[in-house]
């Protein structure tokens, strides 16, 4: 009975021994422990920041493409800065006229005629001749020609300004000096297809671009993204996160006109720039709750087919 005692208290004895080197050791590695989850969560917050950063970095690339998108449409021109060619500015918005945001250029053409004034020595006078010349025969007048005032002029701004069509995606492809854009080869009923350019790649697949029917803004002013001459505008729903393109009512085919029967009219042939009448319809264009396409809570569609709806966006802006 002694020896079994003696053996449970050696044992006892032991284990003591043991669970004081465990609490040693754990009291050793406890700090490195601590240390170890603060560096991981440390390294997830990085991690969740990285993304964050990336995420925003990809929303202001498209919002920036997007503005591009819209001010060449509307006549505003794009110029490459010589210092990062990826990225454009706007110089003018009057596309007539060929003006530089550069004083550089305008300085020099200012001193270029005074150069040449103090170069070359003034020309003599020609001493007048005492015989007068006959006068000579006074020419016609010519008639003053009518000032041409187009009647678009007169028009309310609506969105029967707008030449909305049906159009099919015949082909699509990266942009080739772009990566957030596409170029689509876009049937609207005409002779031969529009090439336009989108904005879209970091919202829509390119799978789910090809051959399917959009709704094309066709009476913008042609104007060159990046190199290439856009010469409409796909409509779409759009938020920062999430941008969808506008889908056409089943039976439409290319060429279709969309209509809203609350602003009947006849669209301009070509939206003047400087009126910038597609900027002051574009606020009131949205879906519904239901996510149809509305100008003021009138229904876009088509006639005798159905109206334009977006897949999911509910009360966002149509641009």
């Amino acid at each position: 009975m002694k020896m079994v005692n003696e053996e449970i208290l050696q044992r006892i004895q032991q284990n003591n021994a043991r669970g004081e080197e465990i609490v040693k050791f754990i009291q050793k590695e406890l700090p490195l422990l601590q240390k170890a989850a603060v560096k991981v969560k440390q390294e997830k917050l990085a991690n969740e920041i990285k993304e964050k950063n990336l995420q925003l970095k990809k929303e202001l690339e498209f919002w920036i493409n997007r503005v591009i998108e819209l001010e060449t449409q509307t006549g505003i021109k794009q110029y490459l800065l010589p210092s990062d060619t990826s990225k454009v500015n706007s110089v003018t918005k009057d596309p007539e006229t060929n003006t530089s945001a550069t004083v550089a250029p305008e300085s020099a053409s200012k001193a270029t005629p005074t150069s040449k004034n103090e170069a070359q020595p003034s020309a003599p006078k020609k001493e007048s001749s005492p015989v007068k010349k006959e006068s000579a025969a006074p020419k016609k007048e010519k008639a003053p020609k009518p000032s041409k005032q187009p009647a678009e002029e007169n028009k309310e701004v609506n969105v029967s300004r707008l030449d909305l069509k049906i159009g099919r995606i015949l082909n699509v492809k990266k942009h080739p000096d772009a990566e957030s854009l596409y170029v689509e080869e876009i049937d609207v009923g005409e002779e031969k297809p529009r090439t336009v350019v989108s904005g879209l790649v970091k919202f829509v697949p390119l799978e789910e671009m090809q051959n399917r029917l959009v709704v094309v803004l066709c009476n913008l002013k042609p104007a060159k993204m990046r190199g290439i001459t856009s010469e409409a505008m796909v409509m779409c729903a759009s938020t920062p996160e999430k941008v969808e393109v506008l889908t056409p009512p089943p039976g439409s085919a290319p060429g279709d006109r969309v209509i809203c029967d609350q602003f009947p009219g006849v669209p301009d042939a070509l939206l003047n720039p400087k009126k910038k009448i597609f900027e002051q319809v574009a606020p009131d264009l949205k879906t519904d709750d239901d996510c149809n396409a509305t100008y003021k809570s009138a229904p876009l569609k088509v006639a005798d087919k159905g109206v334009i709806k977006s897949t999911t966006l509910t009360n966002v802006q149509i641009k």
